[in-house]
């Protein structure tokens, strides 16, 4: 036979992992140079669909993921950042900014790829500054997706000799559907589009597969990337689910239709081959940005369509986390300081009730170990600190007017609030990094451990959630509750905690699950302490 199986098998595998790394390394390197404007950049251009699709595109050519992208979108929708519109705008963004990655390819600097790794390697280990070794990875990415595309390459160049390559190909040429699920079947394994389309530039380069059998396979390869996304959304919200949702939908109707209008796009591509003087890399590289682009505008007036479509395969309510105030209306500053203070005092309420809905997520994380409960409070807490920092704007505005003695009074109690309850999201914080390292290092608590922690959990929530009534009702009963509540949750952690040193000397729980425990019941406590904090306030005596 004349081929080498296992040679052509370990640099097709071997190239495909350096491949694989080249891209996470370029797109964490990209990420890390641009930081959290990525973020911002979805958060701020996403206001219609049209500048969702521009924010997607912009976005996916930093980080070099669509997958990525949606991962960040789907996010940004479970946050109540963005709606499920704005959001199917991004992702068909995302889709032809992908695209960036074969054109990258096309342009072939195969032959310079390991000095280009060596000046990635340069910048990563010889200098101390992170920007430049963010942007070090970012090069040394680049380099290793070359180096690994020309390992793959040369492993495949015997295939076109095979004769059952050969076939495989002349079938797909005749049905295109075929063609189709190769390519999905083989990005649903590999989880990057990018990767396969990369082999295909390959494989059309060396000659061992036409045009007919390429368009296909590359349409395919749009439908396996979703696979990421999907994966992403299993756990999370019913938003997230729908964005993913959205994603798979979005890519499975293009390639439909591009199947119906297979021969003239076959023409097109064949006429733009001969038009630009493209060689085999850049003309399937230029199929996959003129499948997207195309598929975007087609599908872009229906975007109405899609988002009803998905909410009908995925019902279910949103539980969304609303990160803009609701309260905070600048018109009652100028209007009346006193009026003010009350939107404010409402503001703090809300923000009070998610810390609490917070302290809940965090409870069940640590008795369930899901993921979808660490997220929804990771998700709060970065409502609580964007709340803080739009309160303590608001409340900086209204001293800016002249307060009477009481308001004046009662501005310091509200600011010194938001601070209170900022801190119990970021004590929760805390424990969710506690179980985070137990789970991850099977750290295992003893039953009468796990009960302590729940019936510390079961206090601190009726605190923090007593607080927060008084501080809505200005009940002054209630807030002497939670002062009674508090000398509770101090004894209560004395308690735990020599019971617990008793427990490690005894060996019947490990030192680790120890640490765990002790960190626990200590954040516990001082979220009790902020809640009193709260109560005082309403007693007047901060």
């Amino acid at each position: 036979m004349g081929i080498d199986i296992q040679n052509l098998i370990f640099e097709f595998i071997g190239g495909l992992g350096i491949f694989l790394l080249g891209i996470k390394f370029m797109g964490d390197g990209l990420q890390k140079s641009a930081g959290d404007r990525l973020r911002d950049i979805l958060d701020k251009f996403t206001s219609n669909p049209f500048l969702g699709v521009l924010a997607g595109m912009i976005v996916t050519m930093l980080i070099q993921s669509s997958s990525g992208t949606t991962v960040l979108t789907v996010g940004l929708v479970n946050a109540g950042f963005m709606t499920l519109r704005q959001a199917i705008g991004v992702i068909m963004g995302a889709n032809i900014g992908t695209t960036i990655t074969a054109f990258i390819i096309g342009i072939d600097i195969g032959e310079y790829a390991l000095p280009i790794i060596a000046v990635g390697a340069l910048l990563i280990f010889f200098f101390n500054n992170q920007k430049i070794t963010a942007i070090g990875q970012t090069v040394f990415g680049f380099g290793a997706l070359f180096f690994g595309l020309e390992l793959m390459s040369s492993g495949m160049k015997p295939l076109r000799t095979l004769e059952a390559f050969q076939d495989l190909t002349l079938s797909m040429s005749e049905h295109s559907l075929l063609g189709v699920v190769v390519g999905t079947l083989f990005t649903l394994i590999v989880q990057s589009s990018s990767a396969t389309i990369g082999i295909l530039q390959g494989l059309y380069a060396e000659g061992a597969m036409d045009l007919d059998a390429a368009l296909p396979v590359l349409f395919g390869d749009n439908i396996g990337t979703t696979i990421t996304a999907v994966l992403a959304a299993l756990g999370a919200s019913v938003a997230a689910r729908r964005a993913a949702g959205v994603h798979v939908i979005f890519n499975i109707v293009g390639t439909a239709i591009f199947l119906t209008l297979l021969v003239p796009f076959t023409h097109y591509i064949e006429f733009l081959q001969g038009a630009l003087s493209l060689d085999e890399k850049m003309t399937i590289a230029f199929a996959h940005g003129s499948f997207n682009v195309f598929n975007t505008i087609i599908q872009f007036p229906f975007i109405g369509g899609l988002a009803w479509i998905v909410t009908k395969i995925i019902p279910g309510q949103d539980t969304m986390i609303e990160y803009k105030p609701q309260h905070l209306d600048p018109i009652f500053i100028q209007q009346s300081s006193a009026l003010a203070l009350d939107q404010a005092k409402a503001e703090i309420v809300r923000m009070g009730e998610y810390a609490h809905q917070g302290l809940e997520e965090t409870n069940n994380y640590l008795t369930t170990n899901q993921a979808k409960h660490s997220d929804m409070a990771m998700q709060i807490e970065g409502a609580l600190n964007s709340l803080d920092r739009s309160i303590t704007d608001y409340l900086i505005d209204i001293s800016g007017g002249s307060l009477s003695e009481f308001e004046s009074e009662k501005h310091t109690i509200l600011m010194d609030m938001v601070r209170d309850i900022e801190r119990i999201g970021d004590h929760f914080e805390n424990i969710i990094e506690l179980i985070d390292y137990k789970i991850s290092n099977k750290v295992v608590m003893t039953d009468q451990a796990q009960e302590d922690l729940n019936n510390m959990f079961d206090l601190t929530m009726s605190t923090v959630r007593q607080a927060i009534r008084a501080l809505d009702k200005e009940d002054r009963e209630e807030a002497l509750a939670v002062m009674q509540k508090e000398d509770k949750i101090d004894k209560m952690e004395r308690t735990y905690r020599k019971k617990h040193i008793i427990r490690m000397n005894e060996g019947i729980c490990s030192v680790s699950a120890g640490i765990v425990f002790v960190d626990i019941i200590s954040n516990l406590e001082r979220i009790g302490d902020h809640a009193v904090n709260i109560a005082q306030g309403v007693l007047g005596e901060h």
